[in-house]
């Protein structure tokens, strides 16, 4: 027996306003960052350039994210469009590796066998420096978001589950940038203090493998959530003690989960009704889970009922997933 919900997704407010933070910040930096690199000639300072020119074109891809996440469903996406966030955020990743990374280890590289001395080493530092406080400003928003998300959850475990990409990207985004920030000012400083333009160029592989790292980790966690991660526990747990309440109901065995965006999830719910019941009688009582849960929890876009008993349910389990109970 199955009933499905709809529910038209207010988007995370929360982590729109940190990418729109981002991408302002990005903008300006990309700009003084690109013209500080044609006057200086240096490798660090054209690396943290195409880093500040990716990381705004993916906020652009993240915000279009958002828009085409939350189309309204159809009959060939019957659950709507809601991991079109997902997948352009792994495109992020991807974009983030590829070129981002990518580049700065080919212009480091470059530099290093062909060093070639940097030209009016204070516009870099004064460049950088207002790029410390545009990516700064940028990250304090991104922090602020995270942290709220996050509760009581360590900063390792509040990323590996969440299920808002945006949230943790723009953060991770910009702690790559101020650390390539940093990275930029200590390499083209020793190249023009010591005379050795080299040190501009291992600037710049430096950068570039901290871009890879990032993006690896923004890439497997975007990928997890791409392929199909079940929703929060919490969620069922509060569905379950919820259903166990209605007449009719001897135990809500669990629920099978899937995520399909940081505010829409899925919910196959396997209930044990009490013996007696008329299929009428339990189909009233469907109807009055499904209210409840949508009033409870609208980010359940379609809640499925399998009327089951608790032992047929642990067999299928275990043929399932090879163990009981889920974890």
């Amino acid at each position: 027996m199955t009933t499905v919900a709809t529910h038209s997704e207010g988007g995370p407010h929360s982590s729109r306003i940190t990418v729109y933070a981002a991408l302002a910040g990005n903008v300006a930096v990309a700009c003084t960052k690109l013209a500080a690199a044609v006057v200086t000639g240096s490798a660090a300072m054209f690396s943290e350039a195409v880093h500040s020119i990716v990381d705004t074109g993916n906020e652009g891809l993240l915000l279009y994210g958002f828009r085409q996440s939350e189309r309204r469903p159809n009959l060939v996406h019957p659950f709507g469009y809601g991991r079109e966030l997902y997948f352009w955020s792994f495109i992020v990743a991807l974009l983030l590796f590829g070129l981002g990374a990518g580049v700065s280890l080919y212009q480091g590289v470059r530099h290093v066998i062909e060093p070639e001395p940097i030209e009016h080493a204070l516009v870099s530092y004064v460049v950088l420096g207002l790029s410390f406080v545009f990516e700064g400003t940028s990250w304090i928003v991104a922090w602020r978001g995270f942290k709220r998300a996050r509760g009581d959850l360590s900063f390792w475990k509040a990323f590996r589950q969440s299920k808002d990409p945006p949230a943790f990207m723009v953060l991770f985004e910009d702690s790559a940038a101020l650390i390539g920030i940093a990275f930029a000012a200590a390499g083209i400083l020793a190249a023009d203090l010591l005379d050795k333009p080299v040190f501009d160029g291992i600037a710049s592989i430096l950068i570039g493998l901290v871009l890879a790292i990032t993006a690896g980790l923004l890439a497997i966690e975007s990928k997890s959530l791409l392929i199909g991660e079940r929703a929060p526990p919490a969620l069922v747990e509060a569905i379950c003690r919820m259903v166990e309440e209605e007449p009719g109901v001897s135990n809500a065995n669990s629920a099978l989960t899937a995520q399909l965006s940081p505010h829409q999830s899925i919910v196959a719910l396997s209930i044990e009704f009490e013996d007696g019941l008329m299929t009428e009688q339990i189909e009233d009582c469907v109807a009055r889970v499904e209210k409840r849960v949508r009033a409870a929890h609208p980010d359940v876009v379609a809640l499925f009922v399998k009327p089951q008993t608790l032992r047929q349910f642990e067999a299928a389990t275990r043929n399932r997933f090879g163990s009981y109970p889920i974890s």
